[in-house]
């Protein structure tokens, strides 16, 4: 595990952290390459319902690639190639993360650390929080992925301005966009957080779980059922979580899913 990267669980939630907070969280290149085993852990242990992903403090979610290592790692076209797959390898990850992913951004979400923010399915944010996507700033050009992601939530005319321009959105107008989800003040996102965490832990997690799927092959293009998503919906009727959702439906009562 990376001394800077790392995960806490704590009953069915885990947290991500990115534990740089004197440089407001930038993300090293040692970092990028742990991020996919330690997601892969937390995928696979049965016991883990929510990822929350957070800076350390609360001044930054993360504020990008660590530009002290751009010399060491980025000082030639092969080098910035490498960079490139180790970043692109862990906003796969993130994005293709089977349970729900929470960002929990307090202050600058910038870059690189966009990018993460962006693979997660929630965004909830600070009303201090800029948002900001910036390869026109470094003459890089973001994946074909990360840019579908931004495309979806806030359509083609933001995505321009945001991807040409370098800009920083405020808290607001990220908001009103639809990159993050719910904006509260700096001292209750926590907890905002963490309520919606522990709600997402009490529904059906093959509901969840299989919508997330299906979600995500409408974002890669999937228009039409095959015999997988056909699966994912006939298959709940055979679970316990069908049973246990009917039961307390007709009882009027709250279901206690397994």
């Amino acid at each position: 595990m990376n001394d800077a990267l790392r995960v806490a669980k704590r009953g069915a939630i885990a947290t991500l952290l990115i534990d740089r907070a004197e440089k407001r969280n930038p993300i090293s290149y040692a970092m990028w390459t742990a991020l996919p085993g330690l997601l892969e852990d937390v995928a696979n242990d049965d016991a883990i319902k929510v990822l929350i992903v957070r800076g350390a403090g609360d001044v930054a979610f993360s504020a990008g690639a660590d530009i002290g290592e751009f010399d060491r790692y980025r000082a030639d076209p092969a080098g910035a190639r490498a960079y490139n797959e180790a970043t692109h390898a862990a906003e796969r990850a993130m994005a293709s993360f089977p349970k729900p992913a929470i960002a929990m951004i307090h202050g600058f979400c910038i870059g690189g650390g966009a990018s993460l923010a962006l693979g997660c399915d929630f965004r909830f944010a600070d009303t201090h929080a800029r948002f900001g996507i910036t390869p026109a700033r470094l003459g890089v050009v973001y994946g074909l992925s990360a840019t579908r992601q931004l495309t979806d939530l806030v359509g083609p005319a933001v995505a321009r301005h945001l991807l040409f321009s370098g800009l920083h959105l405020e808290a607001r107008r990220a908001f009103d966009v639809g990159i993050f989800d719910r904006l509260e003040a700096p001292e209750e996102l926590e907890a905002t957080t963490l309520a919606f965490a522990e709600l997402l832990c009490s529904r059906s997690q093959y509901s969840i779980r299989s919508s997330k799927q299906i979600l995500q092959r409408i974002a890669a293009g999937q228009v039409e059922d095959d015999a997988e998503t056909r699966a994912l919906r006939n298959d709940a009727f055979d679970g316990g979580d069908y049973e246990e959702g009917v039961r307390a439906f007709l009882a009027k009562r709250p279901p206690v899913f397994e």
